[in-house]
């Protein structure tokens, strides 16, 4: 069974469904005990970083986050839930996130060419081997964002080409991001949803 997140923040029915779809179980919960005990966490999200974190705070959820992911416990971040998995964000000013990735969220930024927010479909570009950069790279999805992850290469799976290079898919060990939205990214996204719940099945065993 896998946790999505539940913190009034966007996408989250969207991603049920294609989870149901997939025919993988998930539920909805703001719940710390079920959360922890969950196969794997998904931390979807659309909208301002601060306003973000202040309801994962409201909820008490910072703190679980962080020990579900030092425990091993595999995460998914979403559009802005892979944000949130980052040091800290500028949008709006200074705001920490919740640190379970190294890096920074900053502004996209402006030129005469491209317009931001980041919005549509754009082509994914493998920087490291793995079945994620199996599946993504090379490949479509779809953006919307005016944010985007600095972090150190060896953190970058896939990224694409928007006047800088945008981290598209991060991982460090059990911690997974996807800045696009896989849920509306056709078979690709849903192949990326599928093996993150691989991922949870083989550390399930793992713990075992």
């Amino acid at each position: 069974m896998l946790a999505l997140v539940d913190y009034d923040t966007g996408n989250v029915r969207n991603v049920q469904k294609a989870l149901s779809f997939l025919g993988i179980a998930s539920t909805l919960t703001a719940d710390p005990d079920e959360l922890l005990a969950a196969d794997g966490i998904i931390l979807p999200g659309v909208g301002a970083f601060q306003k973000a974190m202040a309801a994962l705070a409201d909820r008490q959820l910072v703190p679980v986050l962080q020990q579900a992911a030092r425990s091993g416990q595999p995460m998914l971040g979403i559009c802005l839930g892979m944000q949130l998995l980052f040091d800290y964000s500028d949008e709006f000013g200074r705001c920490p996130g919740l640190g379970i990735l190294p890096g920074a969220v900053v502004p996209i930024p402006k030129a005469d060419d491209l317009k931001v927010p980041h919005m549509g479909w754009d082509k994914n570009v493998s920087q490291r081997p793995g079945k994620l950069a199996d599946i993504f790279g090379g490949q479509y999805t779809y953006f919307v964002h005016s944010f985007y992850v600095q972090t150190a290469s060896r953190n970058v799976v896939c990224s694409c080409d928007y006047g800088v290079r945008i981290p598209s898919v991060v991982r460090q060990n059990n911690v997974i991001g996807m800045q696009f939205h896989p849920e509306k990214s056709g078979k690709v996204g849903l192949a990326g949803l599928s093996a993150f719940e691989e991922v949870c099945r083989n550390a399930d065993v793992a713990r075992n």
